[in-house]
């Protein structure tokens, strides 16, 4: 997550250049918007009705906020499982009078999320490679057993025993347990890449973890739509019952634009809290990574949550449906870092996204909507999709498959910075892809199960931790194919064997990228993420439809004015009443590219 030197700053400095949306990212003096994130700033110059909010309190004084807000005459207002923390439907009144009082630390918007997946048109390869028989079958035995993942999405609805054991809870409806169901069928499909067991299409198509516990918790509507509220609760709610519920990953294929420093967003710091609490949490890195059209890169196109620090967050790679690595590339859409405002160093890992097949709900939207994406087999129905959506589940198995195999053999669990590192360390590095589009490098799930068999997490701080040999390379489509053996760490890159010893890093409570934990250690080598290199950034950094930033050389200009961006342009946030072009990338379409749907 590397932080852009001064970037934030800068971006004050130039804000009185910038016009529309890049204009909002500059936090305003003025006392009426100073607490407010980007939405609402925009909102309560032209308002609505009302707006949805989440409001950060001081400590021990939401109820007295609670009152107030009524009295203002607020449609309601619900005190959140987060401390501090109120959800509320204010009028415009009612939210200048939150801003105004003491009480309130921040105001930020409950933010429409959307799942970042959808229906195209072509075939699939699942992305386990280097974990498949001849046949078809894992070869691996570690499955997720006794490992709960929690698909936090629009629901499920499992066919003919496809799906384990799955404990399912409707958000929406005040955490309504049983009946299971998926009235939009993107969770259907997310759950079928982390744990199908394959009966249902002869063992075509498998999840990566066929053993792994399901936890399905809705919070997107047949729409794909929820609210950032209803996320957090469901967060929370797993946390609060992970050891019932044997949790050890949360998977996000969902998200929305960013309008605030990680630091305050709501969003963020509920995945946050969930990686401290010992659980590892993958998420999509969102669908903003090129034009529609062109497919030219844009860059800054990261959505929330995939700015957490201590999130997995996963881009996508498109196989080209074979199983060898060597035409392997970062998918079009997929989006790239930095993060707004940090300047964080995003994704961390990239992972099989395009045209993935798994399980579909026969009475959800996108069954009924979008037959193209339907593919058969034996007479039963299948979806085809691809996003970050589907490279998160990806993932999300072969973390199951990493804390299953640690288990298994050292009796005790990885923590999430510790799966992260190994993650990063077994990726294989694109040749043809920068830092910003493809993070540490592409999934290696053989490698990464491999590794973390043998590490044994019992052994003391500061020691050395591997039971043993490791062999740093992976065999794929008979092709030896090298581990990248590096870690991005904040703004360096950590080469050689970090990874072999129980760093301090690898800990609990730690912030991934704090330079603290390193003390004045010599880390191999001296590389950070940017090498001085203007190919990282390409030629363009987008937000809004405004160009914020060029590469002149080796120095990233922030401020740079477009007047007229059109083919390069990333468009965020037409829920909040904004005029958006037709030809812009809206926020939660679908968008037609070269005969492809791509959810916006």
């Amino acid at each position: 997550m590397t932080r852009l030197t001064s970037a934030a700053t800068r971006l004050c400095v130039v804000g009185a250049t910038l016009m529309l949306l890049a204009a909002a990212s500059c936090e305003r003096s003025s006392h009426t918007t100073s607490k407010l994130d980007r939405a609402l700033r925009e909102w309560i110059e032209y308002p609505t009705a009302t707006a949805r909010v989440l409001i950060r309190t001081r400590p021990g004084a939401s109820d007295r906020v609670i009152h107030r807000l009524a009295a203002r005459g607020a449609r309601w207002t619900a005190s959140m499982p987060m401390p501090d923390l109120i959800a509320a439907d204010v009028s415009v009144d009612a939210l200048r009078s939150a801003v105004r009082d003491k009480d309130v630390i921040r105001v930020s918007s409950d933010a429409v999320v959307k799942s970042l997946g959808s229906a195209l048109g072509q075939n699939l390869l699942l992305g386990t490679e280097g974990l498949l028989t001849p046949h078809g079958t894992l070869a691996t035995q570690y499955t997720g057993h006794n490992v709960g993942v929690a698909v936090i999405d629009s629901g499920v609805t499992a066919g003919d025993g496809d799906l384990g054991p799955i404990t399912f809870y409707d958000v929406t409806n005040q955490m309504k347990q049983g009946g299971n169901y998926d009235d939009y069928g993107h969770g259907t499909h997310v759950s079928g890449l982390v744990a199908s067991n394959g009966s249902f299409s002869n063992y075509l198509y498998q999840g990566v973890a066929p053993s792994a516990q399901l936890i399905e918790m809705k919070v997107l509507d047949k729409n794909g739509n929820g609210y950032t509220s209803d996320v957090i609760n469901a967060i929370n709610f797993v946390v609060q019952n992970r050891s019932r519920l044997h949790l050890g990953v949360i998977n996000l294929s969902l998200g929305h634009p960013i309008y605030e420093p990680a630091a305050s967003d709501p969003l963020v710091q509920a995945v946050e809290n969930a990686v401290q609490a010992g659980i590892v949490v993958v998420v999509s890195a969102g669908n903003f990574g090129g034009d529609v059209t062109t497919h030219a890169p844009a860059y800054a196109g990261i959505t929330s949550p995939g700015n957490a620090p201590n999130a997995i967050t996963v881009g996508a790679l498109d196989t080209n449906q074979t199983v060898t690595r060597a035409d392997d590339s970062v998918a079009w859409y997929s989006s790239r870092g930095p993060t707004w405002y940090d300047g964080f160093q995003k994704p961390d890992i990239v992972a099989p996204g395009s045209h993935l097949v798994s399980d579909v709900s026969i009475a959800s939207t996108i069954y009924s909507n979008y037959p193209g994406g339907i593919t058969w087999v034996g007479g039963k129905p299948f979806l085809r999709l691809s996003g970050t959506s589907m490279s998160a589940p990806v993932v999300s198995g072969v973390v199951a498959a990493m804390l299953d195999a640690s288990r298994s053999n050292q009796g005790a669990g990885l923590t999430p910075n510790a799966v992260k590192a190994i993650l990063e360390y077994t990726a294989l590095p694109l040749h043809n892809a920068d830092a910003l589009t493809q993070g540490a490098g592409a999934l290696n799930a053989a490698g990464a199960i491999a590794l973390a068999a043998a590490i044994d997490p019992s052994q003391p701080v500061g020691t050395w931790w591997l039971t043993r040999g490791i062999e740093t390379w992976t065999t794929i489509a008979g092709q030896t194919l090298a581990w990248g053996q590096r870690v991005v760490w904040g703004d360096r890159v950590i080469w050689g064997n970090q990874i072999y010893t129980h760093d301090p890093a690898w800990a609990l409570r730690v912030v991934w990228g704090d330079r603290v934990v390193w003390g004045d250690r010599v880390v191999w080598g001296n590389s950070t993420v940017w090498d001085g290199n203007p190919a990282v950034w390409g030629s363009r950094v987008v937000w809004g439809d405004i160009l914020i930033g060029q590469t002149n050389g080796t120095t990233v200009t922030w401020g740079s004015l477009s007047g007229n961006v059109t083919a390069d342009r990333v468009v965020w946030g037409d829920l909040q009443g904004l005029n958006i072009a037709p030809t812009s990338l809206s926020w939660g379409a679908l968008e037609r590219a070269n005969g492809d749907l791509v959810a916006r």
